[in-house]
Parts: structure tokens; C-alpha cells; sequence
């Protein structure tokens, strides 16, 4: 309990700084919201441009955060690294924004109605989005860029462990909002990183529209208690993959490899694999040694810990928190499931609601799948880390919403607007 209150309890700086954000980006938010898409563009375009030639600079801010670091875990620190490769991918993604439609004034919707009363349902920005992150400081860029494009101010908490890199990043931002003529305070960084302040933002539902919170169950939990403004949110990555019982091998290695080692600390990847009885006595060794060699440690059911020990491959036995466990790290749940309403059953008991795939040879049995489980995205024969707002091809993504109000699945454009509608008459009134 005391930890909960020194948490919320602000200091009068904190407040007086939460106060001068909200106003700058409301302010920003205002002018965004009427700047042209090719504008709007150029600034993705230049800040692509900024961070390939401002790769070094960048990887001396980050390494000052991985000097800093110390107790996190192999794949946080990696959560946390900006390789010349990530930051590429980060201008990559810009430039896929650029050729995206701008959400902002498409019309989704009209009518005329027999009145002669034109209606349309027009685009419009959510107005000031706050972002709570922890370490990857990659989507800095991702966050800002579609915020910017889609007609929003944004205001930046990330965690402290990535903080140095997060100021480089949003000053290059800054720098090249106010070259393209739009407001440097669409993108604001929280300048502090007591944690207390977080509270008082959470508390700003005059100024702030909306939260999105990316980071550990225990972030997303407190974002959701406190919140006086609408929340995007998931709780958890707890995927799960099937294996059928006519999975080709071949595939099934590699789309279980792929989602599980690729990289283990992110929310799409694999966390419990349950595995067609049929499919384990013939395969299930040889996949076991594969992750083995991959370093991923196996915490299985009874059946999988017998067969472990039968083939001289020792399983650690699952808890039955395991089945619920985000795991983020290179450890994997296998169960052996006797038929594929056993799997789905495991799964709607265990699911986060984030992602399932179905490895199958048989059409009808994967669109019973498809049919049978609701999760933000439900896949057949493909790695759960396809869900992705570049993968999916929707551009960069704020995070990945597991609810279903307002938004679903991959936060991206489309999801960081609203609607109002424009309605045209000649005099027209209610009889």
C-alpha cells in the first residue's frame, strides 16, 4: 500500500510540468489537425532521412542506457538495443506511412437522403494521445510518426532504463516538425522519470483523449485503474500455437522456431505450443531437440515430461501458471492435446486474446479454427509474429489492442482517428 501512495503522490513541479504539456500539445493537436497530408508527409519523410545520418549519434544515446542497465534480463536488453538494423526498420517504417492514406478528412461514409440532405461520415484526429512505454525505444518513432500523420499531438513517458535514447529520438522529431513547418510540440517527451508523475497525467481527461499503454501487466493494470480518459490496451501476449494432427513437419519447426526464438521478448511471440497427440508420437522429439539447440527452455505437461525422459531430453513440468504465463524470454509451454476441440477449449480458457495460429493441412479444420477462437488475431500456417502493423501492412503501429472498444488488433492510421459527421442541407428541417 505504501508503494501505491508514493507512487501518486506529485510534486507541485510534476504538476506544473504535466500542466505546460497538455497545454502545448493542445495547442499542437489544434494546428495539427488542419495541416495537409503532403506536409505531414514531407516530416516522415526528413526524419527518415535524420535518423539514417544521425545513426551514430543515436547508438551513443543508447549506449549510454545500456551502460546504465543492470539486472534486466537477456531479452529486455534487447527489448532496449538500437542496432543499425532497428533503426533502418524505423525509417522503413516512416516511408511505409508515407505511402499510407491519410486518415484524416477520407470520407468512410455517405448518403443522401430522400430529403435531398447530404451526409457524410468524415475522418477526423483523436486529438492528444499519451503513450506509457517501457524500453524499446524503436517505437518512439513508430508512436510519433503515426501520430503525426494521422493528425495528433502525442506526449511521450517512457520508461527511465531507455530515456536517454527516447531524447535523442524526440529531439531529431522536434527538429524536423519545425523544418516542415508543422508544431515541434506534436511530439513532447516526459522530461522527468519519477513515476509519480504518471499519476498526474492518468488524471488529465480534459486535456488528454486517449492513453495507450505498452509495457508489463502490472503498467497496463495501474494505466486502467487510473485513466480519466479512454485506454488502448493488452494485458498480455500469452500466444499459443497448434499443431494438427497432418502439421507438415517441416513447417510446423519452422513456424514454431520462428515465433517462439526470433525474438522472445515481444508480445507476439509464442508462449504455449499444444501439439495433436498423433503429430507428438511422431514428431515431437526432433522438435523438442531443435528448440533445445535454440536454447528455449520446455515446461511441459506429464505426456511431454514422459516423453522427454523416454528420448533422454529432461522437460521441466509445467505449473499451472505456466498455461498463463507471458513468458518474454526463451521458455516455451507444450501440452499434448488429443483433438483440436481440446485445443480450442486450453485456449479460451487461457488465451490473452492477442494471437493464436493453427498449423493444419486440412481447409475445414482451419476455418473451424477461425471460426472457434476470437483473439485480436487468429492465424493458419503463419508465426504468430506476424501480427504487426508493418506485417500485416498497415505501416507502423502504436501497440496492440486486445479489447474490442474501440479499437482491435494493430493500433495503427485508422485506429488513431475519429469520425464526425458533415451534414449538408438547402434549408432542410425536422418535420
Amino acid at each position: 500500500m505504501q508503494a501505491a501512495a508514493t507512487e501518486n503522490q506529485v510534486p507541485d513541479q510534476h504538476q506544473a510540468l504535466v500542466d505546460q504539456l497538455c497545454l502545448r500539445a493542445k495547442a499542437a493537436s489544434l494546428a495539427l489537425a488542419q495541416a495537409p497530408t503532403a506536409q505531414k508527409n514531407l516530416w516522415l519523410k526528413n526524419l527518415a532521412a535524420a535518423l539514417r545520418s544521425q545513426t551514430t549519434q543515436l547508438a551513443a544515446a543508447n549506449a549510454q542506457d545500456l551502460a546504465a542497465a543492470t539486472g534486466l534480463s537477456t531479452a529486455m536488453r534487447d527489448r532496449l538495443t538500437l542496432t543499425p538494423a532497428r533503426i533502418e526498420a524505423m525509417a522503413g517504417g516512416l516511408e511505409q506511412l508515407v505511402e499510407l492514406p491519410d486518415p484524416v478528412g477520407r470520407v468512410r461514409e455517405e448518403r443522401r437522403l430522400p430529403s435531398g440532405v447530404h451526409v457524410q461520415k468524415v475522418g477526423v484526429p483523436l486529438g492528444v494521445v499519451l503513450f506509457i512505454y517501457e524500453s524499446r525505444p524503436n517505437v518512439t518513432i513508430d508512436a510519433a510518426g503515426l501520430c503525426v500523420k494521422s493528425g495528433n499531438a502525442i506526449i511521450l513517458r517512457g520508461g527511465s532504463e531507455a530515456h536517454a535514447s527516447n531524447r535523442a529520438l524526440v529531439e531529431l522529431c522536434r527538429a524536423e516538425l519545425v523544418k516542415a513547418g508543422l508544431p515541434a510540440d506534436a511530439v513532447q517527451q516526459v522530461s522527468v522519470t519519477d513515476r509519480a508523475v504518471v499519476g498526474c497525467l492518468l488524471a488529465q481527461g480534459d486535456q488528454i483523449d486517449v492513453v495507450v499503454p505498452r509495457g508489463g501487466e502490472d503498467l497496463v493494470r495501474r494505466v486502467s485503474r487510473e485513466a480519466r480518459m479512454p485506454v488502448l490496451r493488452h494485458y498480455t501476449g500469452n500466444c499459443h500455437m497448434f499443431l494438427d494432427a497432418d502439421a507438415d513437419p517441416a513447417m510446423a519447426s519452422s513456424l514454431v522456431v520462428d515465433s517462439k526464438c526470433s525474438r522472445p521478448g515481444v508480445c507476439n511471440a509464442l508462449e504455449t505450443l499444444l501439439v495433436h497427440s498423433e503429430w507428438a508420437q511422431q514428431h515431437l522429439s526432433r522438435l523438442m531437440a531443435l528448440l533445445r539447440e535454440k536454447c528455449v527452455e520446455i515446461r511441459g505437461c506429464p505426456r511431454v515430461v514422459r516423453m522427454g525422459a523416454e528420448t533422454g531430453q529432461p522437460v521441466v513440468p509445467a505449473r499451472d501458471a505456466d498455461w498463463d504465463t507471458e513468458f518474454l524470454d526463451l521458455i516455451l509451454a507444450v501440452k499434448v492435446v488429443d483433438s483440436l476441440d481440446d485445443a480450442v477449449a486450453h485456449i479460451q480458457k487461457h488465451s490473452s486474446g492477442h494471437t493464436e495460429s493453427i498449423v493444419t493441412g486440412q481447409p475445414p479444420r482451419a476455418e473451424e479454427f477461425l471460426r472457434r477462437v476470437d483473439s485480436a488475431a487468429v492465424m493458419v500456417n503463419a508465426s504468430t509474429r506476424l501480427h504487426d502493423g508493418g506485417e500485416l501492412g498497415l505501416g507502423a503501429e502504436i501497440g496492440i489492442s486486445t479489447g474490442k472498444f474501440h479499437a482491435r488488433g494493430p493500433c495503427g492510421l485508422e485506429e488513431l482517428a475519429s469520425y464526425k459527421y458533415v451534414v449538408r442541407g438547402t434549408g432542410q428541417t425536422r418535420v
